[in-house]
């Protein structure tokens, strides 16, 4: 690495998509804390026009509690005066070709000026519909690149992806690009990108032909994805379109140095701006708090698999120093696992003791009665057959007794067998989303991360700089982290708002 992170930012001009999102918000605010004299920050988010993306960018990144030590350091009129002269809002969509930039002067300046071009747009359902899916998480990531290289002075395109694009492997799991004849190899079935388009394409013909409703169209397309993802050996379609992203990728760099960076599950930030921020309640969090609030008796889930989760903030870190180290390369084509679970593991299991002695010390008042809640340890259940024997003794024929007190009385206020049957499905449908995740047997190696990683480290000691862009999960104590950071982050920034 040449230059420091730091001085590597000095006067670049950078292209960042889906600009409202958790992590790219991170990304944003780090370099315009540690870098104000980054040249330009173009800022790509899905709006009808100029107008729109500016009070999409104001409402939903800049005006977040996440820019307050930014804010606290400048003052207002000098955080305002920062925002108007870097950060220009660009309203586009990558799922169209030219991003849906209509603004032809704002285009050819974009073209003429932007280094760095890093994608984080993404659909992040699991089961997503499969048009838009393919649309954002395949086909827009080609977009995106397509849009790099007519950038006459790029240097790096960057590409957020995420670490489950593995599917279910177990072992040791490498940090390498997908290769399209390789998954011929793995399933003997042939994936052709452009077929699951057409296929896709078709289906949705058939549906407009039948004069489906927008739900019965939505539901159709879902189970699609959901079919032509476990068809080809993904367990669902986020991971299924993703890969097919990189892939793309892959083959259409051509001179283009190309970085994927692959986060396992994202969240609150360890310690930047400052600890606990996070937005939204984001995989294994959902279950953290419906076990806080006391709605949560049991879950599937193997309590020895490893449950890889990494900080936001550490993953704008290395997002950032893999840019300075890879810009204007030749040939390059780097994949990074952004992870805990190879050098600092913590299992299900051992999340779920720190979340008993948390709630239990700190416990969670409802909202109905204002009383505390009472937590008590979760049944977990290993296997899917189990968990579905046990929902079906537990709820399903208790079920078809108020069933048939329904029909018996059908003048009994409400619908109470459909609601609890509806929720019972709920349940089901989540479990079956979350099933490959809360059973993975997969470790992500990270020897590149790793070394990238011990490079920035010797980086800053020698310019006698403190380290501003550590990505070692190491350094995490998970019982630390979760009790004093993380709970409290969710309660604060998720529950409380």
């Amino acid at each position: 690495m040449e230059l420091s992170c730091v001085q590597f930012l000095r006067n670049k001009t950078i292209l960042v998509t889906g600009a409202t999102g958790f992590l790219a918000k991170v990304f944003v605010e780090k370099i315009l804390r540690v870098q104000p004299n980054v040249k330009k920050l173009y800022l790509l988010v899905r709006a009808s026009d100029n107008e729109a993306a500016t009070n999409r960018l104001r409402t939903e990144a800049f005006e977040k509690d996440l820019f307050k030590v930014l804010r606290e350091n400048l003052g207002d009129e000098k955080l305002n005066r920062l925002l108007y002269e870097k950060v220009v809002p660009v309203p586009g969509d990558i799922a169209t070709d030219h991003l849906d930039i209509n603004d032809s002067d704002l285009r050819e300046r974009m073209q003429n000026e932007i280094d760095i071009v890093v994608n984080v747009a993404a659909t992040t359902n699991f089961d997503e519909r499969y048009d838009v899916g393919l649309g954002i998480n395949t086909f827009g990531a080609l977009n995106v690149l397509n849009f790099a290289k007519k950038c006459d002075k790029a240097q790096l395109f960057l590409h957020v992806s995420t670490a489950y694009v593995c599917g279910e492997k177990a072992g040791l799991l490498p940090e390498r690009p997908f290769v399209m004849e390789d998954i011929r190899k793995e399933n003997g079935f042939q994936l052709d990108i452009n077929l699951e388009r057409e296929l896709m394409k078709q289906r949705l013909k058939e549906l407009n032909e039948q004069d489906c409703s927008e739900e019965d169209t939505t539901l159709a397309m879902k189970k699609l994805g959901m079919e032509r993802a476990k068809l080809h050996g993904w367990p669902n379609t986020y991971v299924f379109t993703k890969s097919m992203g990189e892939m793309l990728l892959g083959n259409h760099k051509e001179n283009l140095p190309l970085v994927i960076i692959r986060p396992t599950m994202i969240t609150s930030t360890f310690s930047e701006p400052f600890p606990g921020w996070i937005e939204g309640l984001r995989t294994v969090d959902s279950v953290i708090i419906a076990y806080g609030k006391g709605v949560l008796k049991c879950f599937l889930v193997d309590v020895n698999s490893v449950c890889d989760m990494i900080p936001v903030d550490m993953v704008a870190n290395a997002m950032i120093t893999a840019a300075a180290t890879h810009a204007g390369g030749s040939g390059v084509h780097m994949v990074y696992h952004v992870g805990s679970s190879h050098q600092n593991p913590v299992k299900f299991g051992e999340i779920h003791e720190i979340a008993v002695r948390y709630f239990t010390k700190n416990p969670l008042r409802s909202r109905s009665t204002g009383s505390l809640i009472t937590v008590s340890k979760l049944r977990f259940i290993s296997t899917m057959g189990l968990f579905s024997l046990y929902m079906t003794l537990r709820y399903k024929l208790p079920l078809q007794l108020l069933k048939l007190i329904d029909i018996i009385y059908p003048w009994r206020k409400g619908d109470k067998y459909g609601d609890k049957n509806r929720k019972i499905e709920l349940v089901m449908r989540l479990v079956e989303l979350y099933e490959p995740y809360v059973l993975f047997k997969g470790i992500f190696d990270d020897r590149n991360t790793k070394s990238l990683c011990a490079n920035q480290k010797e980086e800053e000691s020698q310019n006698s700089e403190k380290m501003m862009f550590d990505f070692d999960p190491k350094v995490i104590n998970w019982g630390d982290y979760l009790t004093s950071i993380h709970i409290p982050g969710l309660i604060t920034h998720v529950l409380k708002k």
